[in-house]
């Protein structure tokens, strides 16, 4: 808290809490982490335009409405011929009604079902180029925030909700625009249709629908990439996180940085123990002469190469020359091999073979000095 005040009480009084960010660690400037990005994912939260549906489904409909026009066209010739025959019928049974109810449902299941196929697939393939294929019911799932009334009118009135609306009005009035200048390009013929025969006619209306549909389409096609880029950045922008909210991800995935650091520490003086158990167990200590130490043992009865049971550097390379010493090991000093054991062979390894040369003079120069110990 912060008081201005005179000489015997305050005048005002700020909490700087109210200057706070709302959210813990400061003001969101990191990128979702990979963990966020799928947990939003999981929830339903993508990048989805539903401008790119309705662009496909516009140019979809209308380029099967091209395609299966001459077919549709014929279908319904038949079928109108069916009922304006019926006309010529002076007593209709029942039966016969009955009958031609269930054709011409049938013929109109015919006539939709290409249609109907085609607006499912162009939904499906909507979705799958923008989010591909991750289904979750979370989205559907009902929340008690969606009941609320406060919360219902705020997002009616909302800036977002008013912005929705002039899009909605501007995208209406540019549709109204492309179809008036399309059916202008068609007046001449549309005002001699009743002139036309029947084919004709379905012809030239199915042409004028294919034309409004492509151009529509492919202005939503425009205003699809536009909003696809927007909900992209809105969502991106959304996502970020603080930098308190990266570290608190940071150790619940991976563990807290402190108690990391503890179990290493562990680790390395378990293994120094290990180490320092083994170290009595060497035939020779190849030192730098101070700065490094590494132990050697070769069993005669293995196959094998020399092994390095034990190096350190510094106060573990004086720790091991004091085991050394305490157990009767020879001390050896050879700077380079010291150096590069230390550097190129861990503990537990064979030494490479171009060391072998090296490490077996020294070896046999510890084999003899040590019988000459023993014969002394």
């Amino acid at each position: 808290m912060i008081y201005l005040q005179d000489q015997y009480k305050p005048l005002l009084r700020y909490n700087l809490q109210f200057f706070a960010e709302s959210s813990s660690g400061g003001e969101k400037t990191e990128k979702a982490t990979p963990k966020k990005k799928e947990k939003a994912r999981e929830e339903g939260q993508v990048a989805r335009s539903n401008e790119i549906a309705t662009a496909l489904m516009f140019i979809g409909m209308f380029s099967a409405l091209k395609i299966l026009g001459p077919n549709l066209i014929q279908d319904l010739i038949q079928f109108t011929k069916e009922i304006f025959g019926l006309f010529t019928i002076k007593e209709i049974s029942i039966q016969y009604a009955s009958g031609l109810m269930n054709h011409a449902i049938k013929t109109l299941i015919s006539l939709l079902a290409p249609f109907f196929i085609v607006a499912v697939v162009i939904g499906f393939v909507s979705n799958f180029i923008q989010v591909g294929w991750h289904p979750t019911t979370k989205p559907i799932m009902p929340k008690l925030s969606n009941l609320s009334p406060i919360q219902g009118f705020k997002r009616l009135f909302s800036m977002r909700s008013l912005m929705e609306l002039l899009k909605a009005f501007l995208k209406i009035g540019i549709i109204l625009i492309l179809v008036y200048s399309t059916v202008k390009n068609y007046e001449s013929t549309i005002l001699v249709i009743y002139d036309i025969p029947v084919l004709e006619a379905y012809s030239l209306i199915a042409n004028l629908c294919f034309d409004i549909g492509i151009k529509v389409g492919a202005f939503f096609i425009i205003v699809a990439l536009a909003d696809y880029i927007y909900q992209k950045v809105h969502l991106s922008n959304k996502l970020k996180m603080t930098k308190q909210e990266v570290k608190d991800e940071y150790k619940q995935s991976e563990g807290n940085p402190e108690i990391k650091s503890k179990i290493r520490q562990k680790m390395r003086e378990a293994s120094m123990r290990r180490m320092m158990q083994d170290l009595p167990k060497a035939d020779v200590i190849i030192t730098n002469p101070t700065h490094f130490a590494v132990a050697i043992k070769y069993e005669t009865d293995n196959q094998g190469a020399p092994i390095v049971i034990a190096k350190g550097a510094d106060i573990i390379a004086a720790k091991i020359r004091e085991v050394a010493k305490e157990n009767n090991i020879q001390i050896v000093e050879n700077k380079t091999l010291a150096r590069t054991l230390f550097y190129t062979v861990e503990i537990g390894e064979e030494i490479p073979p171009d060391l072998y040369q090296a490490v077996a003079e020294i070896l046999a120069f510890v084999y003899n000095l040590n019988k000459n110990i023993q014969q002394a």
